[in-house]
């Protein structure tokens, strides 16, 4: 159900130009609640950012940017892509593969002008690991290269349906991009689509919690500044997600600390950047940006994880299938 109504929604969307600034755009400020913080509730979307590397490719050195020429081309890619989407047969020369059609998953609306997510260092890219974090394991689907299947404790916390951390819910990915904001006086509630996080963010000035109290998500704390929401994220639990899509990568520490900044830029358009500090694992803090936007008939849809969680049983099944043939072919020798 899920799977057809992701099919459906991709189907209607259109390609639309690259967003613009309009006439003092620089000057627009939001409405207000009734109790008179700057409204930001709706459904957002990181889509029109799929794709996007999280770190730059080192060719393109410190350009943040993709020039206009180069912004058609990948709006024409678009284009063609969708085109691809609608087709309901494959064609005699393709190759039919394993996976889903590729219309199931959600596509970019327009072209992403960023070359990466990462905006800062200028470079584009994380830093260095520290010595310390080089050696913590990468989890089973969090971009290990070397699968470990033994138990399920060696899969990774998305692939087992807990969690993707703070920033693995937000960065954009191939689909379930979406973030419900609710506002009530003295909160502000994020609803993301993945993994059915509810982050629930105070935001009347109380002290975090104290450092014995962690989690998979952390403690958030926010405030505003002017009509930005700003957030700080501690108290996260150690060695559980990495800050790549999906919370993968490296997991971090109980160090880490997260500053968000949430601003609305239009009716439609709302700027997310988040710098990254964990002295544990990086050897400088980091900042990621990139926008969400609104989109007409655009909704969360329930994400079932656990009912439909087929890969880490058909992983582990597999591995020991694969022990057993070795076992069997080592008797025989």
């Amino acid at each position: 159900m899920v799977l057809a109504a992701i099919f459906a929604l991709a189907a209607e969307s259109a390609i639309a130009q690259p967003a613009k600034a309009a006439p003092g755009a620089r000057n627009w400020r939001p409405s207000k609640t009734p109790w008179g913080d700057p409204d930001l509730q709706g459904t957002w979307t990181s889509d029109d950012c799929i794709g996007t590397p999280l770190n730059r490719p080192a060719n393109l050195g410190e350009k943040r940017y993709y020039t206009e020429q180069e912004l058609a081309q990948r709006e024409s890619q678009l284009a063609k892509q969708q085109q691809n989407d609608l087709q309901e047969l494959v064609g005699p020369d393709q190759r039919v593969g394993t996976g889903p059609p590729s219309h199931w998953v959600e596509r970019a609306r327009r072209p992403c002008r960023q070359t990466s997510l990462v905006v800062d260092p200028p470079n584009g890219r994380t830093p260095d690991l520290l010595p310390e974090a080089q050696t913590r394991r990468i989890p089973e689907g969090a971009n290990n290269n070397n699968p470990k299947a033994d138990s399920w404790e060696d899969f990774s916390y998305y692939i087992r349906c807990i969690s993707r951390g703070v920033t693995g819910s937000i960065f954009p990915v191939i689909y379930g991009n979406g973030q419900q904001i609710m506002q009530a006086p003295g909160y502000v509630t994020i609803l993301q689509e993945m993994v059915h996080e509810a982050r629930v963010i105070p935001v009347d000035g109380r002290p975090h919690a104290s450092p014995s109290v962690r989690s998979y998500m952390g403690d958030p704390r926010g405030h505003w500044e002017s009509n930005t929401l700003v957030v700080e994220t501690t108290n996260f639990l150690s060695n559980r997600t990495g800050i790549g899509l999906n919370g993968g990568g490296t997991p971090t520490s109980d160090a880490l600390k997260l500053i968000e900044r949430y601003t609305r830029t239009s009716s439609s358009e709302l700027q997310y950047e988040v710098t990254i500090d964990d002295p544990k694992t990086f050897t400088r803090p980091f900042k990621v940006a990139f926008p969400l936007t609104q989109e007409p008939g655009y909704q969360n849809f329930e994400y079932a994880c656990h009912e439909g969680n087929y890969a880490m049983s058909n992983s582990l099944s597999g591995a020991r299938a694969q022990e057993k043939a070795a076992a069997e072919a080592a008797k025989k020798k």
